[in-house]
């Protein structure tokens, strides 16, 4: 009789969440990273993509550090109110650092990193449940982009397709998604099927923090909340 799987050991170190030890640490090289570097930029982003990030961490790795994770966190390293910060003004900080919001401290020069972050932004393709950006539709004939094994996977796609001696065909014109419509599961399989990339993953400032220095940068951001709190 075969080992049920209920009874297989599990080892803790898999499972085990991020505990104070953790957190503690993220906090110190947080603070750490605010000493070595002369400014800390909010930033907020769109279509999170971590390997592109990754590479923008890389590019910039000699000169900044980027942070993100846990708002809480973040806003316990930068200090809560100036009761609790490491250097003046950077208590500012911690309010916003909300929602899909990261933290960026850098030597750079303020020019240079708004330079870097309104240029970048790399394409990618969509994924289930975000928003289409235009309509994609395909006209009826054949789809000689693919090899006659790909019909029955195009069908469950709903593509509305038959074989015609080794061919595939749409036997009627077919829309694959709406401009402003959120994309299901098959729709964004069809996309990347189709080369079509719809998300573009981008990096927005939100305030700036360096000594006797504080800004805001509007763009990317709704003050509205937070400067009426």
């Amino acid at each position: 009789m075969p080992k049920s799987k209920r009874n297989r050991p599990v080892t803790l170190s898999k499972t085990k969440k991020k505990g104070r030890e953790h957190k503690e640490l993220v906090v110190s090289s947080i603070r750490q990273a605010l000493e070595n570097y002369s400014s800390a930029y909010v930033f907020t982003f769109e279509n999170m993509r971590n390997q592109k990030l990754k590479e923008f961490r890389e590019q910039l790795k000699s000169n900044s550090r980027f942070f993100l994770g846990s708002n809480k966190v973040m806003q316990l390293a930068v200090g809560r109110s100036a009761a609790y910060e490491s250097k003046p003004g950077l208590h500012k900080l911690a309010k916003f650092l909300r929602g899909d919001s990261g933290l960026f401290c850098t030597s750079l020069s303020k020019e240079e990193v708004e330079r870097l972050f309104r240029q970048y932004e790399e394409h990618d393709f969509s994924r289930a449940g975000s928003t289409a950006t235009e309509k994609v539709e395909l006209k009826e004939g054949p789809l000689d982009q693919f090899s006659h094994e790909m019909e029955p996977f195009l069908r469950k796609l709903g593509f509305p397709v038959r074989l015609n001696r080794g061919i595939i065909e749409l036997v009627s014109d077919h829309v694959v998604c709406e401009e402003g419509q959120h994309l299901s599961p098959e729709a964004a399989r069809a996309l990347r099927l189709l080369g079509i990339k719809m998300a573009t993953f981008r990096l927005h400032l939100v305030c700036r923090w360096a000594v006797d220095e504080f800004e805001v940068y509007r763009e990317g951001l709704d003050l509205s909340d937070i400067e009426s709190s």
